[in-house]
């Protein structure tokens, strides 16, 4: 076989040319879906492609500016800078004077540039000098600023399912027998080798190259078991057992654990998951969620308990960190539960997301300036210590039109039946002195 690796990795190699063999996204891509429309109109705008790792970012900005013939210059954020932007910039404008064609810059990881950088791109993307398309793995909400995220059109992309996987799979299994290497994958096997990539199309074509190089020299053919891939890819394929257990199915069942105040049986699918190789921080983290989702305000050393779990992993590694994760594990288990925080939250998400971009009361607002000052910044807010009882119950504070809510109703568990008691008279004091 040729040194496919020689030139490119497999990943490289096997990037689709064509929006025909663009796997994955058909909530994007399909009929009538947004991004089909923009193609058939011949029409692209600046846009923020937000996804995970391996779900096709890099390679649909890439098909998406050769599919309207424009001049497509990739960058990453941790290797350019306002100047080099400048520069593409001014590289840009010399192209559409001289052949009218149109450039593309597309910005991977654009969440690592800090905001300077990210105010440099304003009035490029204003002024039409170049089309932007930015690509990260991070909630855009918190990693890039406001005056760029209202310039950009935001589309989610979703993790790839194992049907598309095993269709890139496909791909990758005919590519290398083109070059004299043939990989049979019997159909158990070929689960698990999906499953291990975990939605990301180029870890999963990353690891079929490390498979590839375990052929004996004298082979051409490689039957792969279960054995050669926790060999070859140093990944225990013991979770996978014979009942088709696999990683999501255990850390469900764990966090219902959890959930379910059964120690016993937490501790027991912890192990199994470090025993089947998943990242212990993988777990802290998850543990860290189910702290706030079920145990929350009923006992709030459960969260810190869990933070300190993650850190002592992170301090010490196996095996004293995973004694710590266990630790945690099982005081959550152990805890009051109460799921009151976690409803209030998501129920609030829900109205922030309907009601719109609703002003903030110019009560809670503070007056920084004169000017502010004087449009009313500020004006009738009571400072609650100040008043008598530390609370002041007739001010208002969610915006004006908007019906008062309560989202938070915290339950008779642990500590939320002191909180419960004080949230019930303060709301009936309240609810008197707005009447």
């Amino acid at each position: 076989m040729n040194e496919i690796t020689s030139r490119k990795p497999l990943p490289d190699l096997l990037r689709p040319t064509s929006l025909n063999d663009f796997y994955g996204q058909e909530h994007l891509l399909g009929k009538d879906k947004p991004l089909a429309n923009s193609i058939s109109a011949k029409s692209l705008l600046s846009m923020l492609f937000w996804g995970p790792p391996g779900s096709g970012k890099t390679t649909l900005a890439n098909l998406l500016a050769n599919s309207l013939n424009c001049n497509f210059v990739p960058v990453t954020a941790t290797s350019v800078g306002t100047k080099e932007i400048k520069n593409i910039t001014l590289q840009s404008d010399l192209l559409w004077e001289k052949k009218q064609i149109k450039t593309v810059v597309f910005i991977d990881e654009i969440h690592r540039f800090n905001k300077t950088q990210q105010d440099a791109l304003l009035p490029m993307v204003e002024n039409g000098s170049f089309v932007l398309l930015g690509a990260t793995t991070e909630n855009p909400s918190f990693s890039i600023n406001n005056a760029l995220l209202s310039r950009l059109i935001i589309y989610q992309l979703h993790p790839l399912t194992n049907i598309e996987l095993e269709k890139i799979l496909l791909n990758g299994l005919s590519f290398l027998k083109q070059n004299n290497r043939s990989i049979i994958f019997p159909s158990k096997v070929k689960e698990h080798f999906i499953a291990i990539a975990d939605c990301d199309a180029r870890k999963l074509l990353n690891n079929l190259e490390l498979l590839a190089y375990s052929t004996p020299k004298d082979s051409n053919t490689l039957e792969v078991n279960l054995e050669l891939l926790e060999q070859v890819l140093g990944f225990s394929c013991r979770k996978f057992d014979k009942h088709g257990d696999i990683f999501y199915e255990q850390i469900s069942a764990l966090h219902k654990s959890v959930r379910g105040s059964n120690p016993d049986a937490a501790l027991y699918w912890l192990a199994r998951m470090i025993d089947g190789g998943c990242d212990p921080l993988y777990i802290a983290r998850r543990v860290i969620r189910m702290a706030s989702e079920d145990i929350g305000n009923a006992d709030p050393r459960g969260v810190q308990l869990a933070i300190n779990a993650y850190d002592v992993y992170q301090r010490l590694g196996s095996p004293e960190g995973e004694l710590a994760i266990a630790q945690a594990v099982c005081f959550l288990s152990v805890a009051p539960k109460s799921n009151a925080v976690y409803t209030a939250f998501t129920a609030a998400l829900e109205d922030a997301k309907h009601s719109g971009s609703l002003p903030v009361p110019l009560h809670l607002r503070n007056a920084h300036t004169k000017i502010m000052k004087s449009f009313g910044y500020g004006k009738h807010y009571q400072y609650d210590h100040d008043i008598l009882g530390g609370i002041a119950l007739s001010q208002t504070y969610f915006p004006e039109n908007f019906t008062e809510k309560i989202y938070y109703h915290p339950r008779e568990e642990g500590l939320e039946i002191q909180i419960k008691q004080k949230l019930d008279r303060i709301r009936t004091e309240r609810n008197i002195k707005t009447k």
